[in-house]
């Protein structure tokens, strides 16, 4: 535990310290985004934090590979070689959208080359728990892991709509996943796991670091640079955890062998696809494009209901967690106790959500008037 959280610290640290510094350079070179109708941030602000982020994400790495605990991965594989190689597309294509804006077929363009690229060198869905466990070939397996990371990446992305919201989500998110795939990892021995907890404590790390200088009043946006590099991040910690490993070799009085490895991506970005699913949904049935901007994702619903800024952000974190905690919680404790927890939690949030502080007419008003997309 001591050396992953020497990676978080690492990774936390050159986060935040370098983010200032990108923040100079943004406002110096013209990353900027500037107000229009649709968003809610009120003066111009720079984006490409993504790129302080990643800075943090590489020292982890680095740092990492000299450690004991985790020099083998870097050693024998050539995973972190594909995390690398998708991370650098993903952040030049998030570079090239900050600056100028890409149109949604090139974007995507893109994205499916970063997936590609981490899939064919490693990266990849390889099995699949269906009746045992069912080896994909080797096309079906690029293909499949290709999708998986476009949702990953879009979901962030879409859901990146608020100050903090997408750093804090994925760094929820990533700690719930770290929790479990450290159990596999550490506790039970599964070598093949060591790469997801890895990728999913320097996630936590570098979102922490971030989240100083981006909660709100944001003074920096991680922009698309930030937002589709934490997609991807998540999406690869998931595959190499639940895509390659066998879950005939799970099995023990703590798991859920053959459900809990599928089960536990998907509640981990359970709010962010679901947020994905109803914008794609809502905006094809008005013939709209699916990636084109508008004002009804759910945090938009919460500002709408009267809820602030920082309690909109708050309450998707605790959505976000109580998901992603009870399926882990299920790896640690009888099922009963999760679904207990799961229960009283759902409650609890659902009074919150439904019971907005009171607001000035003004400022309620201010915030139905718009998004960041």
């Amino acid at each position: 535990m001591r050396e992953y959280l020497l990676c978080l610290l690492a990774a936390a640290a050159v986060t935040y310290l370098t983010t200032p510094l990108v923040e100079r350079f943004a406002i110096r070179f013209g990353f900027v985004a500037e107000v229009r109708d649709r968003d809610v941030h009120a003066e111009s602000t720079p984006r490409l934090g993504g790129i302080a982020m990643m800075l943090g994400l590489f020292t982890g790495l680095l740092l990492a590979s000299k450690l004991p605990m985790m020099g083998s991965v870097f050693e024998t594989g050539s995973a972190p070689l594909a995390l690398l190689s998708g991370v650098a597309i993903i952040v030049l294509l998030g570079i090239v959208d900050d600056k100028w804006g890409l149109d949604a077929p090139i974007k995507l363009a893109g994205q499916v080359l970063a997936a590609g690229v981490m899939a064919f060198q490693g990266i990849a869905v390889i099995w699949l728990p269906i009746g045992g466990t069912f080896v994909l070939d080797p096309l079906t397996s690029v293909l499949f892991t290709v999708l998986i990371v476009l949702i990953s990446i879009n979901a962030i992305n879409f859901i990146d709509g608020l100050d903090g919201l997408a750093a804090g989500i994925v760094a929820v998110a990533a700690g719930a996943f770290f929790a479990y795939s450290y159990l596999l990892s550490v506790v039970l021995g599964v070598e093949r796991a060591t790469l997801a907890t890895l990728v999913s404590v320097l996630l936590v790390g570098i979102c922490i670091g971030f989240l100083p200088h981006n909660v709100y009043r944001a003074r920096i946006f991680m922009g698309d640079t930030g937002s589709m590099m934490l997609g991807l991040l998540l999406a690869a910690s998931t595959i190499t955890l639940s895509g390659q490993i066998d879950p005939s070799a799970l099995a023990g009085p703590t798991i859920i062998p053959t459900l809990l490895p599928i089960l536990l991506p998907i509640a981990v970005m359970a709010i962010p696809l679901v947020d994905l699913l109803l914008a794609v949904v809502r905006r094809t049935r008005a013939g709209r494009n699916p990636f084109a901007p508008d004002k009804q994702h759910l945090h938009h619903r919460l500002l709408e209901m009267g809820h602030s800024q920082a309690r909109a952000v708050l309450i998707m974190y605790a959505w976000t967690a109580l998901v992603a905690g009870t399926a882990v919680a299920i790896a640690f404790v009888p099922i009963s106790y999760a679904v207990a927890g799961f229960a009283v939690g759902l409650g609890l949030l659902i009074f919150v959500v439904r019971r907005p502080p009171k607001a000035p007419v003004a400022a309620v008003h201010q915030l139905r008037s718009g998004t960041r997309g």
